[in-house]
């Protein structure tokens, strides 16, 4: 059964167009202390904790989900801004019976969304949101007993400890910390604007900040990790050692070395990888997605270090590293898990794990990338006309089949092909990429042409 308003991250929309409206947020905060105080095993009164980034509809929200949050009878903690995986880190560590982020991510201001986590820092799972809908739809009851509503004003100082503390400083690493790199933040006038400098800075890194003063419009606006330039020019400008750049909730990272060349999250997991190895610290192997680089595979291979692949999604992403019992995972577009850190996909401590590589291994970040280069890697989305009950185009016709063998037997093993649909619009995504950057373009245009005239079939329109 499909979801109603649950996606594979949460519920994300425009801000003012359902469900993106205070009222449907009074409603989901209801309905949602009433199936976690159902489920909630722990005697005293449920608590919930509410954590937005910096755009301006984020206040509207959060009283909203306050408000039916307490009408529920559920108690409610806190947070302001602050980072998805700070919320995450938070909801364990103060015993909230769950964890409500107020975000978009890396989407621009008009935009908002809501994110939850469990009681363990986890994403929820698809039984407990299938139950807050099915209570979406029944009428509202205030409950006698009101729950009760604190701030907590010490959350971004116990979250700057937390990811202080998971940069191997202890023990035989005692001489490590970040003396002698200049860095500079890109925060995306996001949520990370108030932490991110702060650990860097008691970690002994001298810290230039860009894209820390957010407004409550200018979230991603031509900063962070999906508009990455910002960084690069300014790495350049201060002769900066490296810089790291996150994006509006402080859940994805991408870096740019002390040459301005830009390292996506492939490459950071390639480094990640590469220094727990050196140090004997990498359990089991590396999972990463669809759309990783086939070159950071083929890397893998080299190093002996296992690799697998998941649907693309950070949640899915974790769902294979528990499968194999691993702790090391990501995607290219930043979210990097490192599950013997921490429960969620965390950006700061994500660019942490690099550095202490870096440190570790006494090479610049430049040096530490170049064993990797990545290949070609093409994506054109193919945009075509569904009717309901047909929203997706069969990716197994026999014209789109060959036309991907025939791609395949051109690459000789040199790259691979993929196709598929996307899980919310009719699109389908095609993706080339190999060793041979002509070639990529070549077939990838190709390929994209076959899907076009076969999506142009009455089938689909």
């Amino acid at each position: 059964m499909r979801k109603k308003y649950f996606g594979t991250d949460g519920i994300r929309g425009k801000v003012g167009e359902h469900p993106i409206t205070p009222e449907f947020m009074l409603r989901l905060g209801y309905a949602a202390g009433r199936v976690l105080a159902a489920v909630g095993k722990n005697e005293n009164r449920p608590a919930v904790l509410i954590g937005k980034d910096t755009r301006i509809s984020g206040y509207m929200f959060e009283a909203a989900l306050e408000a039916g949050l307490s009408s529920a009878g559920v108690d409610v903690y806190l947070t302001g801004p602050m980072p998805t995986p700070a919320v995450a880190y938070l909801t364990k560590k103060l015993h909230a019976q769950a964890g409500i982020v107020i975000s978009a991510s890396h989407n621009p201001y008009f935009d908002n969304g809501i994110k939850f986590f469990s009681a363990e820092g986890a994403k929820l799972g698809d039984a407990i949101e299938y139950a807050i809908e099915a209570e979406l739809d029944k009428p509202m009851q205030v409950m006698e007993s009101l729950g009760k509503a604190r701030r907590i004003d010490d959350a971004a100082d116990q979250y700057i400890a937390f990811c202080t503390s998971t940069f191997p400083q202890a023990s035989n690493a005692a001489h490590l910390n970040l003396s002698g790199l200049k860095i500079v933040l890109d925060c995306a006038h996001g949520a990370t604007y108030h932490v991110a400098p702060s650990v860097f800075q008691q970690l002994g890194a001298e810290v230039i900040c860009i894209g820390n003063k957010p407004d409550g419009l200018n979230i991603n606006l031509d900063v962070g990790s999906t508009h990455p330039q910002a960084l690069q020019k300014a790495v350049l400008e201060h002769k900066a050692s490296l810089g790291i750049a996150f994006d509006g909730d402080g859940d994805r990272v991408m870096m740019v070395d002390g040459k301005g060349n830009l390292l996506d999250g492939d490459q950071l997991l390639y480094i990640i990888a590469c220094g727990l190895k050196a140090s004997g610290k990498l359990q089991g192997g590396v999972a990463g997605t669809l759309m990783t680089n086939l070159a950071l595979e083929h890397a893998f291979e080299k190093q002996k270090i296992p690799f697998a692949r998941a649907k693309v999604g950070d949640r899915y992403v974790l769902e294979l590293l528990n499968e194999k019992g691993w702790q090391l995972g990501g995607e290219n577009s930043g979210h990097i898990l490192t599950l013997d850190k921490h429960t969620s996909g965390d950006s700061i401590i994500a660019a942490l794990q690099v550095l202490h590589a870096i440190k570790q291994s006494g090479k610049t970040l430049t040096q530490m990338s170049a064993a990797l280069v990545l290949y070609p890697q093409v994506l054109i989305n193919v945009t075509y006309k569904a009717t309901t009950g047909k929203q997706k185009l069969d990716l197994n016709m026999p014209q789109i089949q060959n036309a991907v063998k025939n791609a395949e037997t051109e690459l000789n093993n040199t790259g691979r092909v993929l196709l598929r649909a996307s899980g919310t619009e009719p699109k389908i995504r095609v993706m080339v990429e190999g060793q041979d950057g002509k070639l990529v373009q070549k077939l990838v245009k190709e390929l994209a042409e076959v899907v076009k005239k076969v999506a142009s079939l009455d089938r689909v329109k």
